[in-house]
């Protein structure tokens, strides 16, 4: 399979999702500003997500097309890491109409988690098919610091959200503020390749 097959399909997975989550949101009950309060930690949650889906989406472009050759271990990475996407739907509903409570908080980022760690493993996937002459891995070297650090955010702020969920919340949105720049090696690797 070419990589252009690949990535089409995870554009439309990435779309579905998006367009899942939006559907999710409803309209506030009356005419009146009185209802919006009610609605900004279901807002909030999907301004998260979906500022993380468009993380995934672009930062996913940035490795397929920095990609030589696809495998079957780079397939299967690519459909772990879209499984891990495809729940940010559910978890940012729970999260979201359950006012930002401990749990569905902490399963957000176990989420967010999981979804880190499928990108790294499709990053290390596609730089094993690729081989050390890899562009990828010109561009990240032996480990990627910014993920690894990212995951290690992510695991203190689940933890965090059994004692102050305001602090994990802080916490998954600075790791999406960090990621909406695109690293730097893997733009440049992109455009010299």
């Amino acid at each position: 399979m070419g990589k252009a097959r690949l990535e089409a399909f995870s554009d439309g997975v990435i779309a579905i999702i998006i367009t899942i989550m939006v559907l999710e949101l409803k309209p506030p009950h009356g005419e009146v500003l009185a209802g919006l309060p009610t609605m900004a930690p279901i807002f909030v949650g999907y301004v998260l997500s979906f500022t993380y889906v468009g993380i995934i989406w672009i930062n996913h472009h940035h490795v397929v097309h920095a990609a030589r050759r696809v495998s079957a271990s780079v397939l299967w990475s690519n459909l772990h890491l879209l499984f891990w996407v495809s729940l940010m739907p559910v978890t940012t509903g729970w999260m979201g109409e359950n006012r930002l409570v401990a749990l569905p908080t902490a399963v957000y980022g176990l989420v967010l988690l999981a979804m880190a760690l499928a990108f790294w493993v499709l990053e290390r996937s596609i730089m094993a098919t690729d081989g050390d002459e890899s562009p990828l891995a010109a561009a990240l070297g032996r480990a990627d610091r910014k993920g690894l650090l990212a995951m290690a955010i992510y695991v203190l702020a689940i933890g965090a959200s059994f004692f102050s969920t305001a602090l994990a919340q802080i916490a998954y949105g600075l790791v999406a503020l960090w990621y909406v720049i695109p690293s730097r090696g893997i733009e440049r690797a992109v455009a010299n390749d």
